[in-house]
């Protein structure tokens, strides 16, 4: 896994830019005995921002590039100048990525569309400069504001794909074979098990230039949810999918008790899964004549449309399209609202790659505010 170039989670470390400080300055020219407080206001810091980029599909790019930091604001100055606000750090992210507070595991926020923005830290607040403070009463302000500090979080990007079929099965279930066969996508095949690693994409050509897109993941196995296999890490990606196709070869002597297994298994990584349109496609069927297809009908689940199917003959391929395509078109299936629950922290353990180098360095610290020769007061004693 450590040698793929898919990359479908980052755990990165962010920190905005903390906003420049106040000017206290007394406006110093030849002939103007007292001029009086002319202090700058501090720029804003820099805000760290995540935007979603239909050219970018994994989290490769982050993968070595796990500190964002932004840039600071610049102090006020003299003249009542305006100190430069802090260049903004911008992560290109693909679409369908979804973002976790690393702390706590609670959601953040859903890019789904290219040029999507959310701003994950906002930058400090620039301190206004002593002219602000000047009044009858108090005429040479000798303070002035210092700017907001820094905000740092530690951030899990996750990447949920787009696709309106997901493949659903036990390794060797031929899930790869159907899709190298109904799409231009080149899966690696092969007679052992767990063949597939990553997840693969296809668009599958319908009638009259019409498409939809399959998603092929790694096989689950029973017990996926306590690890066993590849466990559960990347059922992630069928999340968004409108209708969830299983696949159970034809040999298998219990096609009903491994279709509950699969369904099981779904059921403790999430239970909204389960709530999706299912299609039952028994692979592997060029083994089986007529009489036995019957026979075996009568044991299948009657609460999902089953088609018998081989990817090597094409037989029922076309069949499945037209069961597909006719399930993706119904009402249900066209807008998916997907609820985000808070991931379990303790577990991210086994999404992390195994690192020889320590993700926070040690210099990464909230630096403390310049001071200038006067007095500063807190953003607390100011009001709003």
């Amino acid at each position: 896994m450590s040698g793929s170039n898919f990359v479908d989670y980052v755990k990165i470390f962010c920190r905005s830019g903390k906003g420049g400080a106040g000017s206290t300055h007394l406006h110093r020219e030849k002939f103007v005995p007292k001029g009086g407080p002319d202090g700058g206001d501090g720029g804003r810091g820099g805000h760290v921002i995540l935007r979603g980029n239909k050219n970018y599909w994994t989290l490769l790019h982050l993968k070595y590039a796990r500190h964002i930091f932004a840039e600071d604001g610049e102090n006020g100055s003299k003249n009542r100048s305006f100190g430069k606000d802090g260049g903004d750090k911008i992560i290109e992210v693909p679409c369908g990525t979804v973002a976790y507070d690393g702390e706590t595991g609670e959601f953040i926020c859903d890019i789904q569309e290219d040029g999507q923005e959310f701003v994950l830290l906002q930058g400090g607040r620039g301190g206004q400069g002593n002219w602000h403070f000047r009044s009858a009463t108090q005429q040479t302000p000798r303070f002035s504001q210092p700017g907001e500090p820094r905000k740092e979080k530690t951030v899990i990007l996750q990447l949920k794909i787009l696709a309106d079929v997901g493949l659903v099965g036990f390794p060797n279930a031929g899930k790869s074979t159907l899709l190298s066969v109904v799409s231009a996508a080149k899966p690696e095949i092969a007679d052992y098990p767990f063949t597939t690693l990553v997840p693969q994409l296809g668009i599958v050509a319908y009638r009259n230039n019409k498409s939809f897109v399959m998603a092929d993941i790694p096989g689950i196995i029973e017990g996926a949810a306590e690890g066993k296999g590849l466990g559960l890490r990347f059922l992630r990606h069928i999340e968004r999918n409108s209708i969830l196709l299983f696949m159970i070869p034809a040999e298998e002597v219990d096609i009903q008790q491994k279709y509950e297994i699969l369904l099981n298994e779904l059921k403790k990584y999430n239970p909204s899964l389960l709530e999706k349109s299912k299609i039952l496609a028994i692979s592997k069927s060029d083994m089986l004549d007529d009489e036995l297809k019957e026979e075996m009908k009568k044991n299948l689940p009657s609460d999902v449309p089953a088609v018998f199917i081989s990817s090597l003959t094409g037989e029922g391929i076309t069949e499945l399209k037209d069961v597909i395509w006719a399930e993706l078109n119904k009402p249900s299936n066209q807008i998916i609202e997907i609820s985000h629950a808070p991931i379990p922290v303790s577990n991210q353990e086994n999404e992390e790659e195994m690192e020889e180098e320590d993700f926070f360095p040690d210099n990464v610290s909230s630096d403390k505010a310049e001071t200038d020769d006067y007095g500063k007061m807190d953003w607390d004693d100011w009001d709003e």
